[in-house]
């Protein structure tokens, strides 16, 4: 007989987060300010603000601190690390990975794999899969996966409002000395097309209302609910969730639809407060569970990338992860520390305006 397929990505040996780290940059866009610009005195936002990076920051300098505080919370050295991989949307360069600047700067190179990544929103949990299966397969003893973004939108288009920056790192290794243990990972992928960019276009195009469903809902609803499945767990077994965050009312919506509650979302739901940081967006809300979990508590985090897919994880807290996160900012802190900024400002920092 043929032996029974499991869906559910799992390794030869078992595989943790042993740090993670975050980086949101301290600019903040009030949502009122885009929809007074765009739509006058009486306009609304979905967001309150969004944080935006400063004139010499990018996806490059996000990732070395976020990397960097992944690193303070592992207790590595930078040597050991065998794979550094960056996904993002917005790489500064088309022709230079980010990767190998980030493994520079963490001090990493030069026997290290390095690659940038691309799968829209998704990009970041794309090389947590790679990492996971390159620690579990013992290729390597650890592996560097990021997560990062700077806002992309039009001016005056929807994207605007929501779109921020920010980023998150995560190193994984073996389970032994995990802060975190991984239970198991599940892919869900299509080709469902309801965001793009073309060569040379500056920014995204996207199917409006084509991207709740069929793109962001039937992906994360088949992901979330096919890892629970495959692990014989059910929503009530989970202390928290974070699904990705293009706005805060979807990750609402599909929470309640697969029986999770608003208190197991609260912590991770940062789109209201922050924005939508792309490939760091699920990455980055779940780097606030982490803050706050307790050894032994089960939390599922599933992304979304646009073209599309989902990557779902199961974590489980460890009783390292006590002594270890107060080794680096929380997520709360980056949060808390913040300086509004008009329009103009926007406009000068992502350098809207073409000469």
């Amino acid at each position: 007989m043929m032996e029974e397929q499991t869906l559910l990505l799992t390794t030869d040996r078992p595989v943790g987060v042993v740090g993670y780290g975050v980086y949101i940059p301290r600019y903040r866009l009030p949502g009122s300010e885009i929809a007074r610009l765009w739509q006058g005195e009486e306009g609304g936002s979905p967001v309150k603000e969004k944080a935006v990076a400063g004139l010499d920051e990018d996806t490059v300098t996000m990732s070395i601190e976020a990397a960097r505080n992944a690193l303070k919370r592992a207790g590595i050295n930078p040597g050991e690390l065998r794979a550094v991989w960056v996904g993002s949307e917005s790489h500064p360069y088309a022709v230079k990975p980010s990767s190998t600047i980030v493994a520079e700067a963490i001090g990493a190179t030069p026997h290290i794999q390095a690659a940038d990544m691309e799968f829209a929103c998704k990009a970041g949990s794309e090389a947590m899969v790679m990492a996971m299966g390159l620690v579990g397969s013992g290729m390597g003893k650890y592996a560097l996966a990021i997560g990062a973004d700077t806002a992309q939108g039009r001016p005056g288009d929807a994207l605007e409002y929501t779109a921020a920056s920010g980023g998150a790192a995560y190193i994984l290794g073996p389970a032994e000395e995990s802060l975190v243990v991984i239970e198991g990972a599940y892919s869900f992928v299509t080709d469902t097309p309801d965001f793009w960019r073309r060569a040379g276009q500056k920014y995204p195009s996207h199917g409006q209302r084509f991207t709740g469903e069929p793109a962001y809902f039937k992906h994360i609803r088949h992901a979330a609910a096919t890892i629970m499945q495959e692990l014989g767990a059910e929503p009530g077994d989970f202390k928290y969730v974070t699904f990705h965050q293009p706005n805060p009312k979807f990750p609402q919506r599909i929470g309640k639809e697969l029986g999770f509650t608003n208190e197991q979302l609260a912590p991770g739901l940062l789109a209201a407060r922050i924005g939508n940081t792309y490939a760091g967006a699920s990455l980055v809300g779940n780097t606030a569970v982490f803050d706050i979990a307790e050894p032994g508590d089960r939390v599922l985090m599933v992304s979304y990338g646009s073209g599309a897919g989902s990557d779902a994880f199961a974590f489980r807290m460890t009783d390292r992860i006590l002594e270890r996160r107060g080794l680096a900012l929380s997520t709360e802190a980056y949060i808390a520390r913040r300086k509004e900024i008009d329009y103009a400002t926007y406009v000068r920092f992502r350098r809207k305006l073409a000469q």
